[in-house]
This record gives C-alpha cells, sequence and structure tokens, in this order.
C-alpha cells in the first residue's frame, strides 16, 4: 500500500527484527506513557516476547516495513489476555508504529493483516488497553469494530503522574 513515497509490506515478526523491534518498544518505554515498562530492554531481554509470538496460532506477531529499505515501520501483535486457561479464547492486542510513520496508514495494515491472520483462530473476543489520552489509537480500535468497555482509573505510575488505561473490546 502506498504512504508517503514509500510502498509498505506487512508481513509476519522473525528473529532477524529483534533488535529493530526492541528499539522501537523502548522509544515508547523511554517517551511516553503508552507502554507501561520503565526500563529499556536489550534484545535477548526481548527474545522470550518475540518467541512468544509464532507464525502460526492465537498470539501473532506482523511487522510492516518499507518495501525498499525493509526498515521496520511498526508492528502489531496479539497477545494472552490473562493466564488462566478458561481466558485461552482471549487475545490483547497492540499496535506501535514508528513515530516518523504515524499517520501514514501503517497502523491500519498491520491491524488489517493481524485480524485476517487470527480470523481462522478459537478466540472470541480481543482486548485492547489504551493509556490516555491517546486520540489516535482510539481512533484506529473505534475503525477495527473496538467498542469502549469501562477505564481503570490511575492504573499506573509513570514519569512521576498517574495515567488511566480505557479498555476496548472487539468481537471476534
Amino acid at each position: 500500500m502506498p504512504t508517503g513515497h514509500a510502498e509498505v509490506q506487512v508481513r509476519p515478526g522473525v528473529e532477524d527484527d529483534l533488535k529493530a523491534l526492541t528499539d522501537l518498544y523502548n522509544h515508547y518505554v523511554r517517551e511516553t506513557p503508552i507502554t507501561f515498562d520503565t526500563e529499556p530492554f536489550t534484545p535477548e531481554e526481548r527474545r522470550p516476547w518475540l518467541l512468544s509470538h509464532p507464525e502460526d496460532g492465537a498470539h501473532r506477531l506482523r511487522v510492516a516495513t518499507d518495501a525498499d529499505s525493509q526498515e521496520i515501520l511498526g508492528y502489531a501483535t496479539s497477545s494472552p489476555y490473562r493466564a488462566k486457561p478458561a481466558y485461552g479464547t482471549s487475545v490483547e492486542t497492540t499496535v506501535y508504529v514508528a513515530p516518523h510513520a504515524a499517520g501514514r496508514g501503517v497502523g491500519t495494515l498491520l491491524y488489517t493483516a493481524l485480524f485476517e491472520a487470527l480470523a481462522d483462530e478459537d478466540l472470541h473476543r480481543a482486548y485492547a488497553g489504551i493509556a490516555q489520552p491517546n486520540e489516535p489509537s482510539v481512533r484506529l480500535h473505534e475503525r477495527f469494530g473496538f467498542r469502549y468497555v469501562g477505564t481503570y482509573r490511575e492504573v499506573g505510575r509513570k514519569f512521576g503522574r498517574y495515567w488511566d488505561v480505557a479498555w476496548y473490546e472487539k468481537p471476534l
């Protein structure tokens, strides 16, 4: 899909992506309340996360790259919602887009590919927690059929203040 001057491709994430994915995530760790992690990761520390998203099954990783440079522009995942067995048909989804690629449709491409990949899985609901405020993320999730279900008030503390998280759900 054309975005700006570059073609964007979406594919499953692979081991060779680990450093770039870690660098992208660390931007959000260091600079934003979007993730409640507070310390940057090394690629080795992120390896278990990467390996927990195989190419098939309910827990996927999709990566958007610039078709020419192969630079990673963002990623989307579906991960376990909670560890207890009865939650097995629910996933938590998330999208991270490189700051310079924001507003170019990368998140839309990633979620499109992720939900297509999940279509044949035994899943009932997807959930997304969005640290507030984050209007672009709210708009993206609502475009994909997520509906607001409630807010956890002041549930996380980062950068010396408390943050709310709005929760959204989508039938699968």
